[in-house]
Parts: C-alpha cells; structure tokens; sequence
C-alpha cells in the first residue's frame, strides 16, 4: 500500500495557546479517513493546515513523497480538491461552477464537457446543468460542489462537514452515493465530521481527535467497539 500523506510532530497555536498537536498520521492511497471529534477539538485546524490555508508552527508533512516545504503552494492545491459546509457556488450556471476548475487549468473543451457531465449525471444533477446555481436547494448545490471537486481527478479530496446543514432524509441519499462514488473511485479522502455515523458509513479508517490530540486510529468498527481510553469512550457514547 503506498502512502499519500504523512504527518509528524505537528503543531499549531493560536494566541499562545496549542490547538493542534499531532504526533503521527498517515493516510495510504485510497483510504477515506474520518476525522472525528467534539466541537472544538481541533478538526477543522487539521483541515485548514492540510488545505495549505493555516501554517503549522512546527512539523512535517510529507506528500506523495515530497516534503511540503519542496512544494509550491499552486502545485499543491491542484493535486488536491476541497468541499466545504457551504457550497460557495458562483453566480453562474450549474455547468459553469462545475467546469470553472478545469477552465482554470485550460483544458480542451471536449474534455471539459466530458468531465464535467460524466460528474453531473453521476451525482445527479445533470438536468440541472444550465440552471442558475443560486437557485439550487441545499442537497443539490453539495452534489455540485462534489461533481466540480470530482471533475479535478485530486490525488486527495478534502471534505470539511460538508452534511452540517442538510435535512436527514437529503443526507442519508448524498452520503449514500458519495460512498458509492469513493468506493468506485478509491480516491484518498480526509473526511471531517463531528457525525459518527458520517464516519462508520464512509471511512476505511476513523481518528478521534480530542483537546487537539490524536487519540485513536483504526478500522471504524474496532474503534466503537475498543475504544483505547475513557475519554474516547465519553465521546463515542460507549
């Protein structure tokens, strides 16, 4: 198994005070890990440090074998995709924000408009392609914000509680086919949720952070069922 993200002796502080420190953390190729905790503890500092939005003050990040140091910043976001709580769509049509990445990277329009389609009708919303994305409901501009990350073909996909603010039933539908699409894709996935149940329908792996440490990583299962200490009991209900 080849590993795609390595991190080590990680740390961040905000205001004197340390938010992040992460002793180790590997990700393989292909893997959809989950990242879980309470409010608070630390997941969406980890996101922002991956996403090269927020520096660490100390640590190293090893990227399909590149140190992140090595890497410019631009080389490094166009190996990755982001989808966020909010969908942040521009004020075009459904196709437009879906292609908008490829246009960046002057791809052929041929190939745009395949790709770009492919993932549309894959996440289903391809009868919405010429309608106004401001004019879509919650479920579909996620479903969109997915196909315009998916079209990119990332070497990691980011995903920062991207459910947050859907109704159950549109949830339970999207994470049903999300896990259909990552499963057929095996594209390597970071996946921050406070949802445990987000978590044993995606992951191939679940790490519980808590006051800003990494607790425990496993297999979903062997970490609701053998949590390695009380506080991580506490948090998963146990």
């Amino acid at each position: 198994m080849t590993t795609l993200l390595q991190l080590s002796d990680l740390l961040v502080k905000r205001d004197g005070q340390t938010v992040l420190d992460v002793d180790a953390l590997s990700v393989d190729a292909g893997d959809v890990l989950a990242i879980v905790g309470p409010n608070g503890a630390g997941k969406s500092t980890l996101f922002l440090v991956l996403a090269r939005l927020l520096k660490a003050d100390r640590g190293q990040i090893v990227f399909n074998g590149r140190h992140m140091h090595s890497i410019h910043d631009l080389e490094y976001r166009r190996q990755i995709a982001l989808v966020l709580q909010e969908p942040l769509l521009m004020e075009m049509s459904v196709y437009d924000n879906a292609a908008l990445g490829l246009k960046f990277r002057r791809q052929p329009k041929a190939e745009i408009v395949h790709r770009v389609m492919h993932w549309l009708d894959r996440l289903g919303v391809a009868h919405l392609a010429e309608r106004p994305a401001r004019k879509l409901s919650g479920g579909e501009a996620q479903r969109v914000s997915l196909a315009r990350a998916f079209v990119l073909q990332p070497d990691l996909l980011l995903l920062d509680e991207p459910f947050t603010s859907l109704d159950a039933p549109t949830r339970a539908r999207l994470l049903e086919d999300l896990k259909s699409v990552l499963y057929e894709t095996r594209m390597t996935t970071i996946f921050i949720t406070h949802d445990l149940q987000e978590a044993l329908k995606l992951a191939t792996n679940v790490a519980v952070i808590l006051d800003g440490r990494i607790e425990q990583i496993g297999a979903p299962q062997n970490v609701f069922d053998h949590p390695v200490n009380d506080r991580v009991a506490g948090f998963l209900g146990r």
